[in-house]
């Protein structure tokens, strides 16, 4: 299933409508889509670099408004609409773990996290935001933050480097991802432990 999402979404890369179908693959990331918006992302800077930071701020306002429905449907449909979305991903046992230990520290930590790195997956921790009645205005600042500083330090790296830095991040993105979140960690290790 994973791999013909990820094919679909690959193709939709190579249309004149792909800058609509990066704002919705975007936004429903955000929410309730397991593929994330870089597979559209990505071969759309490299096809048209000059519109790099254009395609960037599309994926951006689309991602953090994704957020917010993600946000109100922890928030208000929780049990009715949330719950068969997590179960469904399989996500919702990492749902229920994050909700039992989370408070407003550790949802920033979340919030950046997996909105740079996809660690744990923006889904969860945006429905989670709304279920555990997190600020909405704490929530959409954050992921903004977030969710454009991924986008647009995507954007500058592939507009500047091209093909060798995609096949770089390729080949290589799980490590990245598993690196960046644990200097995120070890930030926040250090800020708990100094404060």
């Amino acid at each position: 299933m994973l791999k013909g999402l990820y094919a679909w979404t690959m193709a939709l890369a190579a249309r004149k409508t792909a800058v609509w179908w990066l704002a919705i693959v975007a936004f429903v990331e955000s929410s309730i889509f397991v593929v994330p918006a870089d597979v559209l992302f990505i071969p759309m800077v490299l096809a048209k670099p000059k519109r790099a930071m254009f395609y960037a701020g599309v994926a951006t306002v689309a991602s953090v408004l994704g957020g917010i429905a993600g946000w109100y449907l922890g928030h208000y449909a929780f049990e009715s609409i949330a719950r068969p979305i997590l179960e469904f991903y399989g996500k919702l046992d990492s749902f229920e773990q994050l909700k039992a230990s989370v408070d407003d520290q550790t949802l920033l930590l979340l919030l950046v996290t997996s909105g740079l790195a996809h660690l744990p997956p923006i889904k969860v921790v945006t429905i989670l935001s709304g279920a555990a009645n997190i600020s909405l205005g704490f929530f959409i600042l954050s992921a903004i933050i977030a969710r454009g500083a991924r986008f647009f330090i995507l954007a500058g790296l592939l507009q500047r480097y091209g093909e060798p830095i995609r096949d770089f991040i390729e080949k290589r993105l799980g490590l990245i991802a598993a690196l960046f979140a644990g200097a995120l960690i070890a930030v926040y290790a250090v800020y708990v432990f100094v404060r």
